[in-house]
């Protein structure tokens, strides 16, 4: 009989302990709260600096990079039970620019909280924005002309920027090179999108606001899955050939290095 009530006792202690917990990790799921995503630019394993470094890019092909800009779009979060959450379309358009660190911290406001693993963002502006036409891009196409984003309305945004100054063993003199990528207008689409899994879960609550820390290697721009070499083409704007591959090698950029929770 004692051993009985003795059990009845432990059973009712569980159940208890097993509801109060249950109630806390209820609790400390429900309501939003901020994710952050941070851009942080590198060449290879070192620092992006402007101007003073010189980096290796292809075969004799050293650069100085001065210009790094680039529009991040339609961010989505995934979490660990693989429910999406996806940023509002017309809040989801921004521009990182090494030259402004305040644009290298993208702020995410009332997310469902959640343990997140994957992000998914585009770089660039996809068709269906661009189809808004001038007037539904809001305010985002004012801030992307001042930031030099634009080619013209017709000819559409540049999603990525990449300039500085190159040598190599056949120009010694520096040279400036220019890489402008973007869609043009409706006639080439290079939109494109990657999902990017997190080393560790970015846990956001009400009163946690974790930072997704995300490396960009600018050396794949020029070495990525297709190679430039800048004495061949220093200068690539508007191009049907190029640019696709542009686009390619930029989205192999990203990688997301750590979270801080």
């Amino acid at each position: 009989m004692k051993t009985t009530k003795f059990a009845s006792v432990i059973m009712l202690a569980i159940s208890v302990l097993s509801c109060t917990s249950d109630d806390v990790n209820n609790d400390a799921i429900t309501g939003t709260g901020v994710l952050t995503v941070e851009f942080d630019n590198a060449y290879n394993n070192s620092d992006l600096l402007f101007e003073t470094s010189v980096y290796n890019a292809v075969d004799t092909e050293k650069i100085k990079i001065s210009d790094v800009k680039y529009i991040v779009s339609n961010i989505r979060l995934e979490d660990e039970d693989g429910e999406v959450y996806t940023v509002p379309k017309n809040e989801s358009y921004f521009i990182v620019d090494e030259s402004n660190e305040n644009s290298l911290l993208i702020d995410l406001s009332d997310v469902p909280a959640g343990n997140y693993k994957k992000i998914t963002f585009g770089i660039g502006v996809d068709q269906e924005k661009y189809l808004e036409g001038a007037t539904g891009q809001g305010d985002f196409l004012s801030k992307a002309e001042e930031a030099g984003m634009m080619w013209s309305w017709q000819a559409g945004y540049k999603f990525f920027r990449y300039e500085g100054l190159y040598t190599s063993a056949t120009t010694t003199t520096e040279t400036a090179f220019t890489f402008h990528m973007g869609s043009h207008g409706t006639a080439l689409d290079n939109y494109k999108e990657m999902t990017l899994d997190m080393p560790t879960t970015a846990r956001v609550r009400t009163d946690i606001s974790p930072v997704v820390h995300i490396v960009s290697d600018l050396s794949q721009v020029l070495n990525g899955k297709t190679q430039f070499k800048l004495d061949d083409a220093p200068q690539i704007h508007v191009d049907a050939v190029k640019s696709p591959k542009i686009a390619e090698n930029v989205i192999g950029m990203f990688k997301v290095h750590h979270v801080h929770n």
